[in-house]
């Protein structure tokens, strides 16, 4: 009796999603139940995360890739993924995981000060207990009265280090003692509000650790009682510190944190998440600084650093207007409590070559052995749907594809290069693999521009003849393109294009010769946030230096990155160059960020007011450092590396408020042969991040197999 035929499964798309959704497809416990066909446009795996190796072996990204400690379903992924690869240390540089990821624990935003200086708020994060990935004994299932437990627990720490600054040395003789029983709390609350026994900082400190045991037995006491006492606490601290803060920039910072918790605290029970079954979905109508305000936070602090770098790290800018900051207020909660009040080990971690490099050529490998085939140069042009009959449910009937390129001998295309002992993606593909790769590269062919149609042929996979089921991974910009016909007759579909919007984004990196603190950087290596636009996040990657081949290694590297405004692209591919003319947009921004505004970083960057020193700049091509008489300008910026995400594939997903009821799971069997995958997808944390695409990836795995189970998937919450 012969055994049956796999199922066939052709993957779209080569981000996180689609390869995790591979990932889970051909796991070994599967018994090569799936065989899987991995098609990519142009000649690299990743997506929003691909990366390349350009000149000197540089690191070329498409912006600022820094994964957080509560990434728990992507460390997962990429733990077990270098387990299986099993790379010998002898051999490779980076062949665990822990030499992929450094912890990164210091942050920081950025304030204005009232004489127009920045000033930068760093932050120590201290490490916490387990690492991300770690495998739970019970998978954490974290309620809104989980993370109201935590809130209350930082008011009280805040609380604490307010009284350990005060110098007043109040007595508090009226507040009143320990913690006790559940059933005297009421009278414990009414003692507070009727004696006005909130006047002093000590008195304020009593009632936050009364407030700590009344949270943690939230569904026992009225809301209403709640919310008297919740006020109460607000009132009086706003009344005893923010009177102070004018002339204290750390009492500024930490009234700041304290107003921000006490209004998320409030709108918590005012709005009943603890009970609601919709949890943070609730008030994804609104908008966080809105509804932040909503429920008694100072227009002060709403308009801080701390929530400026919120919005500014998920690019939550509506059509790239800095003037339209929007981002909905559920996914926004639920966005900052996992990454304060559950990351493990490290608040940040960095990666230690490019994404492509520690992420997706692992990834690739570990595919590779497993019998995945991967067909580059493939891009794909139209999902066709077939009309049901008898009954029977839509489905993928054809996968059309232009094909950009084909390779020689018809063998498969040989992706990576060897960087020092590193398997990496180039920033170029491999002429010299390809069919006629020299007219190719002479015509200037961009493998990975939407605007270049330009083909060698077309290909049309049939179902059943050719694949059984599809995994749609492209981005969400990139659907209405690829998915016309579904579009036009799905009314859910066409209400996700319409409603979940997204942006394109713009990102440089800048070779320094001389080290941050000559520039006047004095800060160890952190990641900012909250500056000044257009570039209003920043990092400084001087680790990843020594991982490239410079001649003359340069000692310092900082990423900038933030939204591009959007201009209106062309609806066709009729204007080819659209994509130079965006990068021609941001060389612009970033030569007038670097004369104007870099300075308020780096205090010692100018030659003179309103001009850079371009000489601190390494340039690759140049053999030792320029001399000290020569003439450097602007133009020496055009030895940096640059870049415009415009391509619909490559725009980043806003989670605007109203709009996430739109989103569509993986877990839609509209379409019985399809599924999606991406961090555009309801997938549990509706965020443009990296945990998102996997979560999904996961999640269009299980549409098709059944497998992960749903509680695996680490904050996937949601029915």
């Amino acid at each position: 009796m012969s055994s049956p035929r796999p199922i066939r499964v052709a993957v779209v798309g080569g981000g996180c999603a689609a390869l995790t959704a591979a990932f889970e497809l051909t796991r070994p416990q599967h018994a090569g139940r799936y065989e899987v066909t991995v098609y990519q446009v142009g000649w690299r795996l990743g997506g929003k995360g691909a990366s390349g190796r350009g000149p000197a072996d540089r690191i070329e990204e498409h912006g600022l890739h820094v994964w957080m400690g509560f990434y728990e379903n992507a460390f997962r992924l990429m733990r077990e993924c270098y387990e299986e690869l099993g790379r010998d240390p002898e051999r490779f540089r980076i062949a665990h995981w822990r030499d992929a990821f450094e912890p990164e624990p210091f942050t920081g935003v950025t304030e204005r000060a009232a004489g127009g200086s920045w000033q930068v708020w760093r932050a120590f994060l201290p490490p916490s207990e387990g690492l991300p990935g770690d495998v739970y004994s019970e998978p954490p299932r974290w309620t809104v009265g989980d993370y109201m437990v935590r809130a209350a627990a930082l008011l009280r720490t805040v609380f604490e280090s307010l009284e350990v600054r005060s110098a007043r040395g109040e007595a508090g003789g009226s507040a009143p003692g320990a913690t006790q029983e559940p059933s005297s709390v009421p009278d414990r609350i009414s003692r507070f509000l009727r004696y006005g026994e909130l006047a002093t900082l000590t008195a304020l400190l009593e009632a936050v650790r009364l407030l700590d045991s009344v949270v943690k037995a939230l569904p026992r006491y009225p809301d209403s009682l709640v919310l008297r006492f919740l006020d109460a606490i607000s009132d009086n601290a706003r009344e005893q510190i923010e009177t102070l803060v004018h002339d204290d920039d750390e009492l500024r910072r930490l009234w700041t944190i304290l107003d921000l918790t006490l209004a998320t605290m409030r709108g918590m029970v005012r709005f009943g998440l603890v009970t609601d079954p919709r949890g943070f979905d609730a008030i994804d109508d609104y908008d966080c600084r809105e509804w932040l305000m909503l429920n008694g936070a100072s227009r002060r602090s709403v308009a801080s650093g701390y929530l400026r770098g919120l919005y500014d790290l998920g690019f939550s800018y509506e059509d790239g207007d800095f003037a339209r900051p929007r981002i909905a207020a559920g996914q926004a909660l639920r966005g900052m409590v996992r990454a304060f009040f559950t990351y493990r080990g490290c608040f940040f971690w960095k990666m230690q070559a490019g994404m492509g490099d520690v992420v997706f050529a692992p990834l690739y490998e570990v595919l590779k052995r497993r019998g995945v085939r991967f067909e580059f140069f493939h891009r794909l042009e139209n999902v066709k749907i077939g009309a049901p009959e008898d009954g029977d449910a839509p489905h993928v009937t054809a996968l059309e594809f232009d094909v950009q390129a084909e390779i020689k001998g018809g063998r498969e295309y040989r992706p990576l290069v060897d960087v020092r002992r590193l398997p990496c993606w180039p920033a170029r593909p491999d002429h010299r693999q390809l069919l006629d790769g020299e007219r190719l590269e002479r015509e200037g062919r961009d493998f990975e521009s939407f605007w270049d149609s330009r083909r060698v042929g077309q290909k049309v996979l049939e179902v059943e003849r050719d694949f059984d089921l599809v995994v749609l991974g492209v981005g969400l910009g990139a659907v209405p393109h690829v998915c016309s016909e579904i579009v036009a007759r799905d009314p859910r579909w066409r209400a996700m294009v319409d409603h979940v919007k997204t942006v394109a984004t713009q990102a440089f990196q800048i070779w320094l010769r001389p080290d941050l603190k000559e520039l006047g950087w004095s800060e160890p290596p952190i990641t900012v946030s909250g500056f000044v636009e257009p570039f209003d996040t920043w990092a400084d990657m001087r680790h990843l230096v020594a991982e490239e081949s410079w001649r003359d290694e340069p000692r310092g590297l900082a990423y900038f990155c933030n939204v591009l405004p959007d201009l209106e692209p062309p609806a066709d591919r009729s204007r080819p160059d659209y994509p130079q003319e965006q990068r021609r947009r941001v060389r612009e921004s970033a030569v007038r960020f670097l004369n104007q505004d870099v300075v308020h970083l780096w205090p010692n960057a100018l030659r003179a007011p309103g001009e850079f020193r371009w000489e601190a700049l390494a340039d690759p091509a140049e053999a030792e450092p320029p001399g000290q008489d020569a003439t450097l300008g602007e133009e020496r910026f055009a030895s940096q590396f640059w870049i415009a995400n415009v391509n619909p594939s490559d725009r980043y997903v806003l989670s605007l408020p109203g709009s996430q009821v739109y989103r569509i799971s993986p877990l839609d069997a509209t379409y019985d042969n399809l599924t999606i995958a991406g961090d555009w997808t309801a997938c549990g944390f509706n965020a443009g991040c990296v945990e998102a695409a996997t979560m999904s990836g996961k999640l269009a795995a299980h549409a098709l197999c059944g497998s992960p189970r749903l509680e695996e998937i680490i904050g996937y919450d949601h029915p």
